[in-house]
Formats: structure tokens, C-alpha cells, sequence
């Protein structure tokens, strides 16, 4: 049976009038009015020195100080990747941050909310419409949204790179970038009202992959107490491993000498590849994260996480049953039968729903053992379920309750198909992320560790034992 959260909605009621300029560790600040006057944003905010030339593929850099004051009102350009026909510009230089803030005065010391995008760690950015955080800063949070590095900038490995690193490490500098923006908002968050003490992280897909990873990491200890993973975790989508630096180095050395990469333009860089992922560097990710959690070696902290309904149709465009009985039988060997009788391919519209269902059921498995193995350390962990469809958009097929669909609902930021009934689970949504990193909890003191945002679901829409207890098998083999 499905038990909602109970929730308390805090809102600031006051014009946002924090003190300006800020002062930060590297200079002066001044930011811009929000939409609705209670809110003031600071845009492009550096948080590390461009990552270019000598310093490409390195930890980042401290940023070089200011005279004056900064005029925080543009966005900084997105990291690079594929450029979309009237997207906002994508450079190198790219390592900026963005904030939302209500607070009155600096003293206020509001929870701190810290977003890190999606986008398979090949696109996104902190600057995309969809992260806007006025509506949640308007509820009691400061709201950071950043980029980090992506593809072959953020993620590439290299037995060069490993050579010069003075850690026998190379790869996950789009981690890197991460933590050095936790350790930005330690130092300069005050200022804009913040409280370093209750720094919330949060993600989505592969974003919170990297807050997964971040909670796993020794180098991020202590610079967050409370994470929010939507639709990803430490093992990726589904059962896993992190993938090992010696392939990844393997693949790097393809591409060319050290050298031979760093003479090329970022332009002609990202025509070479555009691939990425985090791998075991044996510094900010020292062993696989299926055996750091496992073993109860990540960072104490609490957890909200969960995915959604209808996760696959992001990604799957149907099958046959031919294809789908050959993908089991390759991927799960002598556990195949158990699998397609519990997702079965009597015929090509069969196999298509089975498979929406198992990627469905195979990331819920996984958000839970993430649940469980907190839980383990005597932390809070809480799961949530997202169901709700939202209305389609004009010209966009209909994918219900799909991969990144909660993302709106959580940053309150309404389309203009919604009803009341999306108005209502928004505001839900949106109050239980503020209180969990107010206070812990989503929603009051008794607040339920599982939660359905959205219709309840009908039969078939979610897990059964049975198929979550064949993940576990699967699991276990790994």
C-alpha cells in the first residue's frame, strides 16, 4: 500500500533585499531581480579558472580575483557538446555558477539547494530553463544551479594524464567540478543568506549519478548533509559496476598522444568524441561504488530518491520479440527463462511492453537498495514514486510519466497545458525537496518513507515483489 508524505510548505512571505554587492572569496558580486521581486539571481558566477589550455583535463583551479564589483546578470557559456540551432553558446571556459536566493539579509542562513543536470554526461547545463529556481527559492531554499564538464572534457582518461596527475588518477574532472562547487558554497554561500551547515545536493539521471557518486566519494565528505536523486544512482540506470580506469585509460591512449589532444581546439575536440562517464580513478571514486556502498563506505548522509512510471519510453521506441529474447538471453544467461517469464515476448507488442516494464523495474530496484543500504548506516532514507503524466505538448508525442518528467514538477516551473491536478502535485513535490533540506524530513516529523507523487498506480504500473526479488538475484551474480 502506498502512504503519502505529509507536508508543510515553508514560504518566504518578505522581498528578497539581501545586502549588495557580495562579498566573495574572489571579489565583489551584484545580481538581478527575479520574476516575481522576491527573489534576487546571480548569474555566472565563476567557481573555478577556465579549464584551457595547460589547464585542460586538470582538478579545478582556484579563480583568479577581481577589482571592483562583478555584475552576476548573464549566464556563463555551456560546457562543451553538441550545439543546438539557437541554444546559448557552448566554450570551454564554462566552469560558472548561478543562484537563486529569497533571503532578506545574509544572516537568514536558508537551506542550500545544489542542482547538478543530466544529459548522459554529454549535455545540459546549470543556464537551461527548465532548472530555473525562483519558484523553489520562493519557498525557502537558496538555489545553486552550475556546469561541469562534459564528454571528452569532463570524463576522459588517459595513461598520460594518469602519469602527471600526482595521483595515479586521470578521469572525472565532471566530478571534480562538482565538489569544487560544494567547497565554493562553504566558503561564499553565507553571503547570499545560506548555511553551509545544511547543503542539500540534487540530481537527475545522470546528474544523480554524480551526486550518487559524490555521496560514495571521500573527497566530498562533509561538504553536504543530505542528497536527492532522481532517476539514477551509483550504479548508473539499472545493475552495474563503475567502470574501471585501465579500459577507460585503454580507450583515451585511441585517440591520441597527450600532446596530440591538447594542441587541438576544443572545436575539433569534441568532433574526436563526445563520450563520458565516471570511472574508478582510485581518488575521488577509490573502488567501484557497487562495493563503496555495499559496504557501507559512502559519506553518512540522508537520502531522497525514486524514479518514475514510465522511465523507458525516454529512451525505447519498441522491439520485437526475436530482438528482446536475444538481448535476455546475452544479458542474463542462465537467468534468462526467469526473466521472460516474468516479462514475456509471445509476440513484437508483448516484447515491447515487457521491455518498458523492466527498465521501469530495474531502476525502482535500484533506487530502493540505494534506500536499504542507507538505511543500513542508520540514516534517514526516503523513496518516492512519480506517476503523474503530464499534458503533452503541442507537436510532442505522448510519453506519460517518462524520464525527466518529474523535473517541472519539482522546480514548480508550470507549463502552460498543466491542470489542477499537476498544479497540486508540483506544489507537493516542490515542498517536500525544500523541507528535506530544511529539516531532513519531506514533509513533517512522521513523514512516510515512501511516497506516490501523482495517481495511484494501477496493476502492472509498478514493481511487483517478484520482479524486484529477480533483480536482486541478478545482483547477487554480479
Amino acid at each position: 500500500m502506498y502512504r503519502p508524505f505529509l507536508f508543510l510548505c515553508v514560504t518566504i512571505s518578505a522581498t528578497a533585499a539581501i545586502p549588495e554587492p557580495v562579498k566573495l572569496d574572489a571579489g565583489l558580486v551584484s545580481g538581478t531581480a527575479g520574476a516575481s521581486g522576491e527573489v534576487r539571481v546571480f548569474k555566472g558566477i565563476p567557481f573555478a579558472a577556465p579549464p584551457v589550455g595547460p589547464l585542460r583535463w586538470k582538478s579545478p583551479q582556484p579563480v583568479a580575483k577581481w577589482d571592483g564589483v562583478r555584475k552576476a546578470d548573464q549566464f556563463g557559456a555551456r560546457c562543451m557538446q553538441a550545439q543546438q540551432p539557437g541554444s546559448q553558446p557552448v566554450s570551454e571556459d564554462c566552469l560558472y555558477l548561478n543562484i537563486w536566493t529569497g533571503a532578506a539579509s545574509a544572516s537568514e542562513r536558508l537551506p542550500v539547494m545544489v542542482w547538478t543536470y543530466g544529459g548522459a554526461f554529454t549535455g545540459g547545463a546549470g543556464s537551461l530553463p527548465a532548472y530555473d529556481g525562483e519558484e523553489l527559492a520562493r519557498k525557502g531554499a537558496i538555489i545553486v544551479t552550475y556546469n561541469y564538464r562534459l564528454g571528452v572534457f569532463g570524463f576522459l582518461s588517459h595513461p598520460e594524464l594518469t602519469k602527471e596527475s600526482g595521483r595515479n588518477a586521470s578521469g572525472n574532472y565532471g566530478l571534480m567540478d562538482f565538489v569544487a562547487v560544494l567547497k565554493w558554497v562553504q566558503k561564499n554561500i553565507e553571503g547570499f543568506g545560506g548555511d553551509p551547515r545544511r547543503v542539500t545536493i540534487m540530481g537527475e539521471s545522470a546528474g544523480a549519478m554524480l551526486v550518487a557518486a559524490a555521496v560514495g566519494s571521500p573527497e566530498a565528505k562533509g561538504l553536504f548533509v543530505r542528497a536527492i536523486a532522481e532517476s539514477g544512482a551509483y550504479m548508473g540506470l539499472g545493475v552495474g559496476h563503475t567502470a574501471p580506469l585501465a579500459g577507460a585509460e585503454a580507450a583515451g591512449a585511441k585517440l591520441g598522444t597527450l600532446a596530440e589532444l591538447r594542441a587541438k581546439s576544443a572545436e575539433d575536440l569534441q568532433k574526436v568524441s563526445r563520450s563520458g562517464g565516471m570511472v574508478v580513478d582510485g581518488w575521488y571514486i577509490p573502488e567501484d561504488l557497487n562495493v563503496r556502498f555495499a559496504q557501507g563506505r559512502q559519506n553518512n548522509v540522508d537520502v531522497l530518491i525514486g524514479s518514475n512510471k514510465d522511465e523507458g519510453t525516454f529512451f525505447q521506441r519498441g522491439t520485437t520479440a526475436e530482438a528482446f529474447v536475444k538481448q535476455a538471453r546475452e544479458k542474463y544467461g542462465d537467468q534468462a527463462d526467469e526473466f521472460l517469464r516474468l516479462y514475456p515476448a509471445g509476440s513484437d507488442a508483448e516484447a515491447s511492453a515487457s521491455s518498458l516494464a523492466a527498465f521501469r523495474d530495474e531502476l525502482v530496484w535500484h533506487m530502493q537498495l540505494w534506500a536499504k543500504m542507507t538505511a543500513k548506516r542508520g540514516r534517514k532514507a526516503y523513496v518516492y514514486y512519480f506517476t503523474q503524466e503530464p499534458p503533452a505538448a503541442p507537436g510532442v508525442p505522448f510519453r506519460g510519466a517518462t524520464h525527466t518528467a518529474e523535473i517541472a514538477y519539482v522546480f514548480h516551473n508550470r507549463s502552460k497545458q498543466w491542470t489542477e491536478a499537476d498544479e497540486k502535485v508540483s506544489q507537493q513535490m516542490s515542498s517536500a525537496w525544500v523541507d528535506f533540506a530544511a529539516k531532513g524530513t519531506p514533509g513533517t516529523a512522521d513523514a512516510k518513507p515512501y511516497a506516490v507523487f501523482g495517481p495511484a498506480p494501477s496493476a502492472g504500473q509498478a514493481p511487483d515483489a517478484a520482479r524486484l526479488a529477480f533483480f536482486d538475484s541478478v545482483y547477487m551474480k554480479k
